[in-house]
């Protein structure tokens, strides 16, 4: 399945978090997310990716959007990679079971690899996708781009 475009409203979908807490998308009100997919917890790339994320969640809550990590790992595995990289105000969400379904769902889950491309998604206020870009798996996403991109979506 080819990736989503921009432009493509998305269904709804639940996951849980590093808490095991739920997600569910069609919940949020008034606010832009920001999907932040990742291969797998408890590499280099993808801690650093995530704690972009982390460094930057006052200027995502400026700008109204709520930002989000998601890999295929489980929720106990992502509740200790959260501890470890020391991450408190961005939720990590397990994308493990159905396995990818998530990924599936925005078409960029690497059937071969079993886990999803490197990419960012932004989906505004009526789940519409906004932007979406996918990265090279060793690439690590550019923060001060993508927080361009959500300051120009006002």
């Amino acid at each position: 399945m080819p990736p989503i475009k921009a432009g493509n409203k998305t269904k709804d979908f639940m996951l849980k978090d590093q808490h095991n807490k739920e997600f569910r998308l069609l919940e949020v009100k008034n606010k832009k997310i920001l999907l932040s997919f990742h291969p797998l917890a408890w590499t280099k790339i993808c801690a650093k990716q995530m704690d972009s994320l982390e460094k930057n969640y006052l200027t995502f809550k400026k700008l109204n959007i709520l930002a989000f990590g998601i890999s295929v790992d489980t929720v106990p595995s992502k509740h200790a990679w959260a501890k470890e990289l020391k991450i408190k105000n961005t939720r990590l969400l397990s994308d493990f079971w159905p396995h990818g379904n998530i990924a599936k769902l925005f078409g960029i889950f690497r059937d071969k690899e079993g886990f999803s491309e490197r990419a960012n998604i932004i989906i505004d206020e009526k789940q519409i996708v906004r932007f979406i870009k996918i990265y090279q798996i060793p690439q690590l996403p550019n923060i001060e781009e993508i927080i361009k991109v959500i300051d120009g979506l006002k």
